[in-house]
Formats: structure tokens, C-alpha cells, sequence
């Protein structure tokens, strides 16, 4: 029996991918703060320790930081320590062991793309710490051999994030979007779950994870909206209204660090510049995205929440 430690198995996709190993058959060790939802537990903090691999045959590293922290803020010194150093500990104490490591698609350098994003598109000139810690470690993780994984706004099933934050700025029955209607890439945590699994066996290197078929954005917006009994009418902002205004909230959240900001550079970037990835690379190994939005938003809907 294949024994797989997944690192973060007690947050929102190491559970997922706990989950799904146990259901394969395997022997699975939530390593990381909090147990996972399945498996023996192996206390970690990332931050500071070196994670006890022991009888480890595969490690799955979901454990990570994630936010928009204001910069020079406590928050993202604690990001770096978690997504780069963490990083370093991890592959210190893998000793060899094959490692795929779940990065993000927020690697990939800001602004308009043209076209489907492949994995050789540039990455740098990050507008927050979380993509510029990212693109450090999974630097550090392809450098040591490992299959690095970068899927674009995870979405599913204990989802602590990016439809907490949607819902969240919905205001007196309006939600305000920066530009135009564009298209998306979206990645299902089951797809990606699905990507961890198959992973061990694909030649290092990163792979976009990605839904079937991307979607339009307003259009994926008002699904979700619906779903959860949002009544709101999209209306779009000017980008470069979006991004004054997104500076001047940063500006003012540099002085209420604790707070963080109501609007970011990097969240007008992701909502207003479509990111379609290519995902050509992960099947040519033989993977498969089996789930979209309408599957998710479904058994939203039949769960009455």
C-alpha cells in the first residue's frame, strides 16, 4: 500500500486531496497544524519545523499561506516564512521521495496574457507577497526535482476564499467588477485533487490544472450569486478607476496593517485581466479535469445554502 503524506491536510485543498488518496487506496499521514480529514496526523508547523516524513513513499505539499497581506506587514513575513522556507524544510526532510507541490497560477506575471497561458509564460513582477512567495518556493521545488502544480482560483467544498470574498462585496444589491467581461480559467478542487494524485508518476516540471473549459466571468459570477440566493446586478468599474482605487486602499491599510485592505492591485488584476491556462501539458500525461462550476454549484444549490 502506497503511503502519501499531504502537508495542510487539515485546510481546503489538502483536505480534499486526503480525502481522495484514502478513497484510492492509499495509506495516508496529514502532516501540518490540524488533522485532516482522514489518516494519521503528524504535527507541522511550517514556519518553523521540519516535517516528520518518515514511511513516506509520496508527499503532496498543500500547506500554505494564502492572502493579500499588506506589504512590510507581520502577515507577510509570516508568508514568507511559511511559503518559502516552509518550502526549504520540506524538501530537506523529503530526502528524494517524489514531491508534487501545489503551487498557483498567481506565478504567472500580471497584466493581460493574449491568448492561452502555457507553462513557459514569463513569471515575476508579482503585485503581493502571496505570488512572490509562491513563485520562490515552487522555484525551490523545481530546482530540487519535484512535479509542481499550478491551478487558477480554486473552487469547491469547504472553500474558505474566493466565494467568501465574492459574496462579500456585493453592496445594497450591486457587485462591481473591474472592466469588461473577460474569460477565465477556474479549477475545481476535485480536478486538482484528482492532478496531486496522478502527479507522482509525471516527469518534473509544472502543469496548469485547470476546469474543462473556461468561462466567462460575469456570467460564472452571477451562477454563484444565484446559487447561494444572492440577489445582485454586476456593473463594471473602469480599470484604471479599479486601480486608483485599489491603491489608495492599500495606502490606507499600511496604516492600519491589522485591517487589511478592502481592495487590492492583485485582486483588480485577477478579475479584470482573463487567464485561460493551457492545460495541454498535464493531459498529454494522461490526466483529466471531470468536474466544472455547474457540478459544484449544483450540489450548492441542492444543500439549500
Amino acid at each position: 500500500m502506497t503511503r502519501i503524506a499531504v502537508t495542510g491536510a487539515g485546510g481546503f485543498c489538502g483536505s480534499h486531496v486526503a480525502t481522495a488518496a484514502a478513497a484510492s487506496g492509499a495509506d495516508v499521514v496529514c502532516v501540518g497544524r490540524r488533522p485532516g480529514p482522514v489518516g494519521r496526523h503528524v504535527p507541522w508547523e511550517a514556519s518553523a519545523d521540519v516535517p516528520d516524513l518518515k514511511g513516506a513513499d509520496v508527499v503532496v505539499h498543500c500547506a500554505a499561506a494564502v492572502g493579500d497581506p499588506v506589504p512590510g506587514s507581520p502577515a507577510e513575513a509570516s508568508m514568507r516564512a511559511v511559503n518559502v522556507d516552509g518550502t526549504a524544510r520540506l524538501l530537506r526532510a523529503a530526502a528524494g521521495r517524489p514531491v508534487v507541490w501545489v503551487s498557483s497560477a498567481s506565478v504567472y506575471a500580471p497584466g493581460p496574457k493574449g491568448g492561452r497561458v502555457r507553462e513557459d509564460h514569463p513569471v515575476g513582477g508579482h503585485l503581493n507577497a502571496y505570488g512572490r512567495t509562491k513563485a520562490e518556493g515552487e522555484a525551490l521545488a523545481l530546482a530540487a526535482g519535484a512535479v509542481v502544480l499550478r491551478p487558477r482560483a480554486v473552487y469547491g467544498t469547504g472553500d474558505p476564499h474566493l466565494v467568501p470574498r465574492l459574496l462579500a462585496g456585493v453592496r445594497a444589491g450591486r457587485l462591481l467588477l473591474p472592466g469588461p467581461d473577460t474569460e477565465l480559467s477556474l479549477t475545481a478542487v476535485e480536478n486538482l485533487a484528482d492532478a496531486c494524485l496522478a502527479a507522482a508518476c509525471w516527469p518534473p516540471g509544472a502543469y496548469n490544472i485547470a476546469d474543462p473549459a473556461p468561462y466567462r466571468r460575469d456570467e460564472a459570477v452571477r451562477a454563484v450569486l444565484r446559487a447561494h440566493g444572492v440577489r445582485a446586478r454586476i456593473r463594471h468599474l473602469p480599470v484604471p478607476l479599479a486601480v486608483a482605487a485599489a491603491t489608495a486602499a492599500q495606502a490606507l491599510a499600511r496604516l492600519r496593517p491589522r485591517s487589511g485592505p478592502a481592495l487590492t492591485r492583485y485582486a483588480v488584476d485577477q478579475l479584470a485581466h482573463g487567464v485561460v491556462l493551457d492545460v495541454g501539458k498535464a493531459e498529454g500525461r494522461g490526466w483529466t479535469a471531470r468536474r466544472g462550476l455547474a457540478d459544484h454549484l449544483s450540489a450548492v444549490g441542492n444543500s439549500g445554502t
